[in-house]
């Protein structure tokens, strides 16, 4: 994808949705921090459905650690691999706790330090919450990537930078979720629906989509 094929690309996502916001369901820093946590390998229906009767009731580290292991355990039983992102969660905010005033940190280094983030989460948590220009590549950017040619890698961390080096600095704040949003409703894994999509001139997906009904044309 060529320089100004990109930035036609992200014009016409930011055309369509000004201000895109994360799906998850948060009202702070540390509920951000747990529903992303909580939201490895799992939808996130799944996990607000599960934060909706959680977060009332430990909205703070201090709260969270109040409710204990088990206590965790049941609000969130719901959510793939639970256990050990219940363990992962209480571990998170007793570090939380003891060293960083129960706050959410706002450094890569220290956000990959709490047990059980990643360099993903830290990017979501520093993109969402304080408005870094971070790019968190999951299946679906990865596959976007990839698929349009905006920035093919083996990896996701070459996904990543290239991501971070070819996007224009204007648009980088809200890229991370425009490149989500579009993965996960239009190109999706399966079959993209290409014949639905506003930025498609701009792919270099070469086998596109047609409309069911033109299929059978």
């Amino acid at each position: 994808m060529k320089p100004a094929q990109i930035e036609s690309f992200f014009a016409t996502l930011q055309a369509a949705n000004p201000t895109p916001v994360t799906e998850l369901e948060y009202s702070s820093e540390f509920e951000l921090l747990a529903a992303v946590l909580l939201s490895a390998q799992s939808t996130d229906v799944g996990v607000n459905k599960a934060t909706r009767l959680l977060f009332p009731v430990a909205r703070t580290p201090k709260k969270m650690l109040a409710l204990g292991l088990e206590g965790l355990e049941g609000y969130i039983k719901t959510i793939g691999l639970y256990r050990s992102k219940a363990r992962h969660l209480i571990a998170t905010c007793s570090t939380l706790v003891e060293q960083h005033g129960g706050k959410v940190p706002r450094t890569r280094e220290a956000l990959e330090a709490l047990p059980g983030v990643g360099r993903k989460t830290a990017n979501v948590v520093l993109n969402v919450a304080f408005g870094e220009p971070t790019m968190a590549v999951d299946t679906h950017i990865f596959r976007l990537g990839n698929r349009t040619g905006l920035a093919p890698g083996k990896t996701p961390l070459a996904v990543e930078m290239k991501l971070l080096k070819r996007i224009p600095a204007h648009y980088l704040v809200h890229a991370h979720n425009w490149l989500i949003l579009h993965g996960r409703y239009v190109c999706q894994a399966r079959k993209p629906l290409c014949y639905q999509c506003g930025v498609s001139a701009f792919c270099s997906f070469k086998p596109k989509t047609r409309a069911p009904e033109e299929g059978l044309q």
